[in-house]
């Protein structure tokens, strides 16, 4: 057992913390929304019933998500520390703490593909703004996609540039590095979700997507799926990693 001790007492005190409640908000949101649910969630709803997906997912959300969420964020905040020192702080002598590391796992398993989908995306975004993906078909766009998988150097730089980028944030600390990010990137995220719903509307076929969606046919819904749907709500809420738990340990006491 590993009790909490004076060090962890002075590392909370000594602890940055978010400035504004936006900040709070723009990083926490960073945290949990992403790739899981630009790219997995679409998929995961047109496959297993559309709408129906969608409702069971909104009810583990608010059921489930919700409260867990909660809770991470007053144990960091109460404890002041890390997701190992919050454990320690509120069952001393006993090992909850090393839930800690299963968090840790998960969380290096997460980026070990993250990461590498994250460098597929700066090499998309460079050639987005230089032009080189206008005017291809889809069967073009699926050939250029194979050939930067398969390659065999250009992936790696691509994962070590966006690793390097997060690692200059990270050690720049909650404030200048986090904070200041979050509030300039979370904005623009969602402007251009808000461009993507837009945009998605012009489509051909638009009417018949929105009926799919907001017609639940309840017949698709199966175990697997409502296990499917409760995955994605921790998925879409980053819980269970102590990422939470980490992020309420910069919350002020308001």
């Amino acid at each position: 057992m590993t009790p909490h001790t004076d060090t962890d007492n002075s590392i909370a005190a000594s602890r940055d913390q978010f400035a504004t409640r936006f900040a709070v908000i723009a990083a926490t949101v960073g945290s949990a929304v992403g790739l899981g649910n630009i790219w997995r969630f679409p998929y995961e709803a047109g496959t297993h019933g559309g709408g129906a997906f969608m409702l069971l997912y909104i009810a583990f959300i608010f059921i489930i998500g919700v409260p867990v969420l909660t809770a991470e964020f007053i144990m960091g905040r109460s404890t002041r520390s890390n997701i190992f020192g919050a454990y320690r702080a509120l069952a001393p002598g006993r090992p909850w703490y090393l839930a800690g590391y299963i968090g840790i796992v998960a969380s290096m398993t997460i980026i070990s593909f993250y990461s590498v989908v994250a460098g597929w995306t700066l090499e998309y975004f460079i050639e987005s703004i230089t032009g080189s993906l206008s005017g291809l078909d889809s069967g073009q766009y699926h050939s250029r996609f194979l050939a930067l998988a398969s390659d065999g150097v250009r992936p790696v730089l691509w994962t070590i540039l966006f690793l390097a980028l997060n690692f200059i944030i990270v050690a720049r600390g909650v404030n200048k590095g986090i904070e200041r990010i979050s509030n300039l990137l979370m904005p623009t995220l969602f402007v251009l979700l808000i461009v993507f719903c837009i945009r998605s509307l012009t489509f051909s076929g638009a009417s018949e997507g929105l009926r799919f969606l907001f017609s639940p046919d309840f017949s698709q819904i199966t175990p697997s799926v409502a296990l499917g749907a409760m995955g994605q709500a921790f998925f879409t809420l980053s819980l269970g990693l102590g990422c939470m738990a980490t992020y309420g340990s910069y919350f002020s006491s308001r």
